[in-house]
């Protein structure tokens, strides 16, 4: 299924957002990698849950594969699976040159040839989508009879600190806005007998609120439907940043919570 091989479907244009989101991974694409290193656990962490799953046949897809951190892990740890990587920055998916890829805007639904998926996996992808809960919906309602889906995405109890600073300094959070865990979980146990559901945390700890945003950046991943702050706006939010005690190495932390879901379904 590489994508030289096959025609290419003609897409509706993009939305402005969705042409932002690709064009901030595009241009840092080079860099990703680098600096992807809790996209990277995660992505392991989510491998580590599809290694035993019992899957029939039909297509095996990454959703928003990237430069495919999830889809590599996968076939690392289950030897003999292929994946296609799907995403819509062809900059990032050139950068796994071994692997059968195809650019596609998710925005979009999936493409026809999908329908009956074996195995559907995405990893830091579905936040990034207009809508994402009804783009869930749609990726449950593709799988085959006795279909997976595995699932890991960034959740509304993440960057709880930058969401303090902002609301005590009088400003918005211009942080992109991500999916509540339990709307997921419940949509996705309308269509799927879920297997596992873990509701992970994750923090780092930098000098100053800047090196978080300035580290967002260097991923591509700063767009936001938000409008940006002002350099004074930044300052007045990093002087309310809670601010991490000297015995535990001083400076900020911003946390992310983790949605990681695995959901089978069900046969007819």
């Amino acid at each position: 299924m590489s994508s030289a091989g096959r025609s290419q479907p003609t897409l509706r244009p993009a939305s402005n957002f969705a042409t932002r989101v690709r064009d901030g991974f595009e241009r840092q694409a080079g860099r990703y990698e680098r600096g992807a290193e809790l996209q990277r656990a995660v992505a392991w962490r989510l491998a580590h849950h599809c290694r035993g799953l019992p899957l029939p046949a039909g297509p095996c897809v990454d959703l928003g594969a990237g430069t495919g951190l999830l889809a590599r892990a996968i076939e690392q740890q289950r030897p003999g699976l292929a994946l296609l990587r799907l995403d819509n920055c062809a900059a990032l998916l050139g950068l796994d040159q071994a692997a059968d890829r195809l650019t596609w805007d998710l925005n979009l639904g999936l493409p026809g040839q999908l329908q009956g998926a074996s195995l559907l996996v995405s990893s830091f992808a579905l936040h990034w989508l207009e809508q994402p809960e009804r783009h869930l919906e749609r990726w449950c309602q593709s799988l085959g009879p006795a279909g997976w889906l595995a699932l890991a995405v960034p959740t509304a109890g993440s960057f709880c600190q930058w969401r303090q600073a902002a609301q005590a300094a009088g400003l918005p959070c211009s942080a992109l806005p991500l999916p509540v865990a339990s709307r997921l979980v419940e949509l996705a146990s309308r269509h799927l007998r879920i297997e596992r559901v873990d509701h992970l945390r994750f923090s780092r700890q930098a000098p100053s609120a800047l090196t978080f945003l300035r580290q967002i950046r260097s991923l591509g991943a700063g767009t936001s439907p938000v409008a940006p702050l002002q350099p004074g706006e930044w300052r007045r939010i990093e002087a309310h940043w809670p601010a991490v005690p000297a015995a535990e190495g001083g400076g900020k932390r911003l946390s992310w919570e983790m949605l990681l879901l695995v959901g089978q379904k069900p046969a007819p």
